[in-house]
């Protein structure tokens, strides 16, 4: 167990009949999880601003119960509307998990205010109102999770992705405070936090780019070079993040490259990405 997890190893039928929802159900880590989570008995309610993956990930459930709903998750009325819809179509929520996420590619002097704050909104701002809404519910839960998708990126800066570092170093410092909150108020509730390192999902092929570094190369196609660089699969990445909720752990993180990048972050507070750069693409020149 992490060392900064509470309980004491795995609940038998964890999530047999648990509601749990998900964002950014419509493709990726989000569908897998979903996938993952019915198989193990539970209960979904499902969200996506994606009609067409969402439809897709509802089928690939076969007949296992689930809800789905198409959303975007800066809409905070609509959010909130979702989550309460769920606990009184199911009589219960025991879960959320905040997945949904975009990216810009772009250094922060190039990337319109637009664009920018697009990113802290759906990423950021969305695990926000997807807590907001989720904990009066999980307060009434025997056993809960509050689950928020952080990234490696919340743990290091990366050039040309200022927004997306603001965006998960933010929902990394909200996790842990939430973390600090909830385990004296509601230690029902289990509050993680998850660092993926490279997953192979729709993040990268659908972000928009606006402009690389000074010198970078421009004949890379970002989205294939991630692609290369990834080393997880969404079901990989799915099975790690369940398995840290039947454990209640706090922090998870998905990967060897996660782990990596946490160890030098942490040996190397202030020069990491001179050690690091070249392993997770940053010489791309």
């Amino acid at each position: 167990m992490d060392a900064g997890g509470r309980g004491s190893g795995i609940v038998a039928g964890s999530f047999e009949d648990r509601v749990i929802a998900v964002t950014g159900a419509g493709s990726g880590i989000g569908r897998a999880l979903a996938i993952d989570l019915a198989g193990k008995g539970a209960v979904l309610a499902l969200a996506d601003m994606d009609a067409v993956g969402l439809a897709e990930t509802k089928r690939l459930l076969g007949n296992r119960p689930a809800s789905v709903t198409v959303l975007d998750v800066t809409d905070t009325a609509a959010l909130a509307a979702w989550v309460d819809g769920a606990a009184a179509e199911f009589g219960r929520l025991d879960g959320i998990i905040n997945n949904a996420g975009l990216s810009v590619v772009a250094p922060f002097a190039d990337c319109p205010r637009e664009d920018f704050n697009r990113v802290m909104a759906v990423n950021f701002g969305g695990v926000v109102e997807g807590c907001r809404a989720a904990i009066p519910h999980l307060r009434k839960a025997d056993r809960a999770w509050l689950v928020n998708i952080s990234s490696v990126f919340g743990m290091m800066g990366y050039p040309t992705q200022s927004a997306y570092n603001a965006s998960k170093y933010a929902v990394r410092g909200l996790t842990e405070a939430l973390y600090l909150e909830l385990g004296v108020t509601d230690p029902n509730i289990c509050v993680i936090r998850v660092h993926p390192g490279g997953v192979s999902t729709n993040v990268a092929r659908n972000s928009k780019r606006i402009a690389g570094m000074p010198g970078q190369r421009t004949d890379l196609d970002f989205a294939a070079e991630f692609e290369k660089a990834a080393k997880t699969t969404p079901q990989q990445a799915a099975a790690i993040i369940v398995a840290g909720m039947e454990k209640r752990q706090h922090r998870v993180l998905i990967g060897s490259d996660a782990r990596f990048i946490d160890l030098m972050t942490r040996l190397f507070p202030v020069n990491y990405f001179k050690r690091i750069g070249a392993f997770i693409g940053g010489g791309n020149r």
